[in-house]
């Protein structure tokens, strides 16, 4: 203060100025007026395409590209989805297929050992009426949006396929992809009921958008959000240990208790729809005890939830009925979602039927979900011919016929290969379990692969397989028109992978 007297002498005399001595001293102000905030300087960055930089090699004809070419682009710009990116330069690229078969630019042949995703139901030759009808489609009317017009297409794909379902389900509409469906189900679920709550099981998998993604139990749901209206589920099989019970009758009576409990606890009330598929796919063809998924449809009955039945992957066929319900007598569901086998995947389609109550309160209520592509025309007519093929060639008979043969062969895996602990198989839909000398699960869905498993996966390719590879999981779903020799064919290399993991693990 001293200081500051001398150097400014009068600031405190009453000549001193006001305004000067505002500058150090201002006043308080009350008020709520905002501050003075100043905006981030803009940095312009040409955001011009100038269409002359295009490459010529763009407007050759496909199949021209050398494989350096391929490969250079493929580095630069494709992504892939549930793997890290830098996989998409070790893969190799496929030039076309045929039968259960197929071919990359080396000329090496591969058998679609899993479907692809298990959605090449009809393999990767396309009968001529199935190609007519989409030419035909195409040459008529490629695309309406679905909110603005109908189509014959539309109406003829939702009448054979509702049925092709129990009566009691009669209302369908077509999303594009299988998360798309399940979407637009959970969404119609809430709707209908005035409830939030999704139940779902731990061991599954619906898809990776939004709320498909939040359902799914497995690793993949922590990639998204985790709403707290999504309610986790134990299997009536969990991994590590099991129901208490001399007999499946009361381990199943016991999962069910448990399961009522949950329902009990969360409030009856608050819960829309009990979401399971009934024979979970990804996480390894699980097969459910009949009298649980009947005991699941009583529940749902007994509190006014909804049963959803997630079919997208064994829809269609690939178990040897048209549903996977099937296999669990008197069970019908309120919802049914499907999508790969709907049009063997040669065009990107999926439907999700519902009830007749349903149906009636949508007549006078939106569902709640669309999209610009749902009910496309084009894919409509693949699913429509693709169906008709499958009745008029007996899918279904040829599946029913070659599924003991499949089963002998992966029981053939089970007991030759030490590494193998057991196996399941609904159709020609299987799944192998991995162990380690100790009785462990060598590898856990969420982990990267480890050397064993890598080694295996390497003779897997090597010999001439592909399909998806989620350890400790071996899958094997071909396509639904395999012969018996090319199943044979087909073991016999699985065998020889197979005796490379047993060695890498140890045995």
């Amino acid at each position: 203060f001293f200081l500051f007297s001398i150097l400014f002498p009068g600031f405190f005399r009453e000549e001193m100025s006001l305004p000067l001595r505002d500058t150090f001293f201002k006043q308080a102000v009350k008020g709520s007026k905002s501050w003075l905030r100043r905006l981030p300087d803009f940095h312009p960055t040409s955001n011009a395409t100038p269409l002359s930089a295009i490459d010529p090699a763009h407007f050759k004809p496909m199949g021209t590209w050398s494989d350096a070419e391929v490969k250079a682009a493929v580095k630069a710009n494709a992504m892939l989805t549930w793997s890290p990116s830098k996989a998409k330069n070790d893969l190799p690229i496929i030039t076309h297929g045929e039968g259960i078969y197929l071919y990359d630019t080396t000329g090496k042949r591969y058998i679609d050992w899993t479907s692809q995703a298990v959605c090449t139901n009809t393999g990767h030759s396309i009968s001529p009426e199935v190609k007519s009808a989409i030419a035909d489609q195409i040459d008529t009317l490629h695309f309406v949006y679905g909110g603005m017009a109908m189509t014959e297409v539309r109406a003829r794909l939702s009448n054979l396929v509702a049925s092709l379902l129990p009566d009691g389900i009669s209302g369908v509409s077509f999303p594009s992809s299988g998360s798309e469906a399940n979407e637009a189900a959970i969404m119609m679920a809430r709707r209908f009921t005035g409830r939030r709550k999704i139940m779902t099981f731990y061991r599954s998998y619906h898809g990776g958008t939004s709320n498909s993604q939040a359902a799914t139990g497995d690793f993949r749901r922590h990639y998204g959000n985790n709403s707290s209206d999504f309610i986790k589920v134990f299997n009536p099989n969990p991994n590590f240990w099991e129901f208490a019970g001399e007999d499946e009758a009361t381990q199943t009576e016991n999962a069910l208790l448990m399961l009522e409990e949950q329902i009990l606890a969360e409030g009856s009330d608050t819960i829309a729809s009990i979401m399971l598929e009934p024979i979970p796919g990804s996480a390894g063809v699980l097969t459910m005890p009949v009298g649980y998924m009947q005991g699941v449809r009583a529940l749902c009955d007994k509190y006014g939830i909804l049963l959803h039945l997630d079919e997208v992957m064994v829809g269609f066929g690939r178990t040897g009925h048209m549903w996977g319900f099937q296999h669990y007598p008197g069970v019908v569901p309120d919802i049914v979602t499907s999508a790969k086998g709907l049009s063997s995947s040669i065009s990107p389609i999926s439907m999700v039927a519902i009830s007749d109550k349903m149906l009636e309160f949508f007549e006078e209520n939106s569902m709640g979900w669309g999209s610009t592509f749902q009910a496309h025309p084009v894919s409509m007519a693949a699913a429509y011919a693709n169906i008709k093929d499958m009745l008029k060639t007996d899918l279904l008979g040829h599946v029913q016929g070659v599924s003991s043969l499949f089963d002998e062969l992966l029981a053939d895996c089970a007991s030759q290969h030490p590494s193998v602990k057991q196996y399941r198989s609904k159709g020609l839909f299987g799944a192998l379990d991995m162990t380690t000398p100790t009785g462990e699960a060598p590898h856990l869905f969420h982990e990267s692969q480890n050397e064993a498993t890598k080694a295996y996966f390497t003779a897997f390719k090597d010999n001439g397989l592909m399909g998806l590879f989620r350890p400790p999981i071996i899958h094997i779903a071909p396509p639904l028109v395999i012969t018996e020799e090319e199943l044979k064919d087909g073991f016999e290399r699985q065998h020889r992978a197979l005796d490379v993991l047993d060695k890498a693990l140890g045995f």
